[in-house]
């Protein structure tokens, strides 16, 4: 079955959890890949089909030091299978203490997430930013995308936020934004 109609089927039956009509294009995933250190572990949330994860592959990330956390079981099995070395993780990312445990006690080198946050209140968003947040090293960023027009998660005081890219080859178009506590 292809991606886009594995999408669109996990869209109808669970819209909650599937933020968008479409698989990230490469292009996205690309833009994503572009804003961290590859050399760190990385802690990916939300992956889906993997656009994303085969991005950092691409770009020279040791698929060994990646981390995927991913709430659908289909999905995290479909990654699981083009990405035996990456590590999977069927979890919630919104509960990274109970979904990664002590398992990963060194700080991440940096975070992206597919994370459809704009279906989540403000409040479980900001949630969200902070344990991802607590996950990195100081510095780390966490990279974000997102079909609105402004940040889907508004900075805490010690965070900063900036958007790095707006990707028109995208379903819909979409933008990168990168969160760093200070």
């Amino acid at each position: 079955m292809s991606d886009s109609l594995r999408f669109i089927g996990h869209m109808i039956s669970r819209p909650k959890m599937v933020g968008a009509i479409a698989p990230s294009s490469r292009a996205l995933a690309r833009a994503i890949a572009a804003q961290i250190d590859i050399a760190g572990t990385i802690l990916e949330l939300g992956p889906g089909t993997g656009v994303t994860t085969a991005a950092l592959i691409a770009r020279g990330a040791a698929p060994q030091r990646i981390v995927a956390v991913e709430f659908n079981p289909d999905f995290a099995r479909l990654v699981a299978q083009r990405f035996p070395r990456v590590t999977v993780i069927t979890g919630d990312a919104f509960d990274l203490a109970t979904t990664l445990g002590t398992r990963f006690a060194e700080p991440f080198g940096a975070a992206v997430s597919g994370v459809p946050l704009l279906n989540h209140s403000m409040a479980r968003r900001q949630l969200f930013l902070q344990g991802v947040l607590q996950r990195l090293k100081p510095g780390a960023p966490c990279v974000q995308f997102s079909y609105g027009l402004h940040c889907p998660v508004a900075p805490p005081a010690d965070v900063t936020v900036v958007q790095t890219a707006f990707v028109l080859f995208n379903l819909p178009p979409a933008r990168v934004w990168v969160y760093r506590k200070v």
